[in-house]
């Protein structure tokens, strides 16, 4: 029976957890650390501080995200910086413009904010909230029945 390699990916828990954050998926991970996906499985199951390495390097990169998303969604304004080098009387000058660009807001950004921020009042199926809704009463009403 072969050796558990879980002291060496415990060694690397920080190293796991940047590769999250750096959107490496679970197989790529593997590889780097020389472990096989099944091994990564068990062991994400029997040591909970790999499991938390993983949660905190993916909610790092998901924040991120999230963040641009907000910012597109709202639109936003960007300086640009345009370099350009000119002849004048025989000499190079270099010359620098700056402008103010607006980045306007983005309908498809704003539609997945609301989508998943406000999802009882946007969805694209309405009648399958509304069934969900009267689902979760009946399951509170028969929670109820099985009290008395």
């Amino acid at each position: 029976m072969s050796q558990s390699k879980w002291p060496q990916v415990q060694e690397k828990l920080m190293l796991i957890e940047k590769w999250a954050r750096d959107g490496l998926t679970e197989e790529q991970m593997c590889l780097n650390l020389g472990v096989s996906v099944n091994a990564f499985n068990i062991y994400k199951k029997r040591y909970p501080e790999l499991k938390e390495s993983l949660k905190k390097g993916k909610e790092i990169i998901i924040t991120e995200i999230e963040n641009a998303l907000i910012k597109r969604a709202l639109g936003y304004d960007v300086e640009e910086v345009k370099t350009s080098i000119r002849m004048i009387d025989g000499k190079e000058t270099k010359y620098t413009e700056k402008s103010r660009k607006h980045i306007p807001p983005d309908v498809g950004a704003c539609a997945i904010l609301l989508k998943n921020k406000d999802r009882g009042n946007w969805s694209d199926n309405p009648m399958k909230l509304e069934i969900e809704r009267e689902l979760l009463e009946l399951r509170k009403k028969i929670e109820e029945d099985k009290m008395f």
